[in-house]
């Protein structure tokens, strides 16, 4: 009997499993199933930051109710580490991009308005400076300008983020080997006091590239070094593409060649990639570009952790930088009208006429456009209050010239029209600052090495910290009061 009871504890024990870490088939890995040599890595190789601009939760709400319906999902919502960001600036309790940027790439809070600066102006330690230190390959990827305030705050110090002449000379003595976007303007001679900073990026080695086809044909190799300026100010918004023949990359094309020359380095690399159009239709209370753009976003983020659970040694951490304008899923809001506009309220704005004798929109081609594009007949009240909130009362000329601006107010006509939540047009103007960002905190998802230590409720300038401190390096931080 003794013997028989021995012989029963010891079969009992061996069927029990081993260890306390996941086992087979359990779920909250997002299907993506995490390597195994990636729980046991202790350092990264890698890190991929990726990160949607003016992305909250209500985005990522419009995004997966127009593409998925109500019972689906993003692919970055299968991320199996999730946590919260709060964004305040040093100066406002709501922050503009290059305030957020430089807590992002520096782990510093600093002023609205600053780039990679302190608010007494001290310059910062970005978080790729530090990677590229330890002999990896670094770079910034963005649908913005490769020099507007979130890749700028990775490769630059500027004390106001408007000197995107300063911060493309800084991507040059920098010696970053990527960076891909938007902006040629801005590294042009009549932008660099007359020198031609595109033939110094070609005396030092760089592929300079101008359309997805030049990117493709890349050759990678450990050397490759490669400047993509496929616009001469922000790429075109995802909606606009088609009618704009666009022979732009999408940020997936970028990501794939970025991470494609990256990766060429044993050593391995660092990289931001940024989907930052998602904030710009965010401001023009676009529903229908919020849902492309952020779609645009998730298929990029798809690829990218695939690649790191094919490769192994890779942390990847997705987030914003801050929510724009309060958007949100209403009961009644009409997803099948706000799908079905083609194009953005910005190219809408081009397609409108100017009266030579008012020198504001012609009523009749305010109607047209918005029959036209938005299927919504306004009255005459409505275009005479539309005519009015264009109309700068401080320019000598009278008009809103900047066509972004009015399509701000052609966008916030068809939210209201079709239900869609989003803030007043009133709170936007009246949020000088920033043009409409709330401090609503975002979402910071995380995969593969180090991921388990996005958890709970994080200030944004914990995020750069926690990745160096994952990756075994230090900061070598300014002394600072946060």
């Amino acid at each position: 009997m003794k013997k028989l009871l021995i012989c029963l504890i010891i079969v009992f024990l061996l069927a029990l499993p081993i260890g306390c870490g996941p086992q087979a088939g359990d779920s909250n890995d997002g299907g993506n199933g995490e390597q195994q040599g990636q729980e046991q890595a202790q350092v990264p190789q890698n890190v991929i930051v990726m990160i949607a601009d003016g992305m909250g939760t209500g985005q990522l709400e419009i995004a997966r109710l127009f593409e998925h319906g109500k019972e689906g999902e993003l692919f970055m919502e299968t991320l199996p580490h999730l946590a919260l960001a709060r964004t305040y600036s040093a100066d406002f309790k709501v922050t503009d991009s290059g305030a957020a940027g430089t807590a992002l790439a520096t782990g510093n809070k600093t002023n609205n308005g600053m780039i990679g600066v302190g608010p007494d102006g001290e310059e910062l330690v970005s978080i790729l400076d530090v990677f590229q230190e330890q002999g990896k390959t670094v770079g910034v990827v963005s649908t913005n300008t490769v020099t507007d305030a979130t890749p700028a705050a990775y490769v630059s110090k500027v004390e106001h983020r408007s000197g995107q002449d300063e911060i493309a000379r800084q991507i040059f003595e920098g010696r970053y080997p990527i960076a891909l976007g938007g902006g040629e303007n801005f590294f042009l001679p009549e932008n660099q006091d007359g020198e031609d900073l595109l033939a110094a990026f070609e005396e030092e080695g760089y592929e300079i590239v101008k359309s997805k086809d030049e990117l493709a044909n890349v050759e990678t190799n450990a050397d490759t070094k490669v400047l993509g300026l496929f616009h001469p100010s922000f790429m075109n918004y995802v909606a606009d593409r088609e009618v704009l023949d666009s022979e732009e990359p999408s940020l997936l094309e970028m990501s794939q060649k970025a991470i494609e020359i990256a990766s060429q380095n044993e050593d391995g690399f660092f990289l931001m990639l940024e989907g930052a159009r998602v904030d710009h239709a965010s401001h023009a209370a676009d529903f229908g570009g919020i849902w492309r753009e952020m779609i645009d976003f998730d298929v990029a983020v798809e690829y990218v952790i695939n690649w790191a659970e094919e490769h192994g040694d890779t942390l990847v951490v997705v987030k914003s930088d801050h929510e724009t304008m309060g958007v949100a899923a209403t009961e009644v809001m009409d997803i099948d009208a706000l799908k079905s506009i083609e194009v953005s309220p910005e190219y809408m704005a081009q397609q409108m006429e100017i009266d030579p004798s008012t020198n504001n929109y012609t009523t009749e081609s305010v109607r047209q456009v918005f029959e036209e594009y938005a299927n919504i007949r306004l009255s005459d009240e409505e275009i005479a209050e539309f005519q009015d909130n264009v109309w700068d009362g401080d320019d000598p000329e009278g008009r809103l010239h900047l066509e972004y601006l009015v399509g701000w107010e052609i966008g916030s006509i068809i939210a209201h029209h079709y239900n869609a939540g989003v803030i007043h047009r009133d709170i936007r103007e009246k949020s000088k600052s920033t043009g409409g960002h709330t401090a609503n905190t975002v979402p910071v998802f995380a995969y593969g090495v180090g991921a388990e230590n996005f958890d709970g409720m994080l200030n944004n300038i914990e995020i750069p910290k926690m990745i160096v401190e994952i990756a075994g390096y230090e900061f070598n931080l300014p002394p600072e009061d946060n």
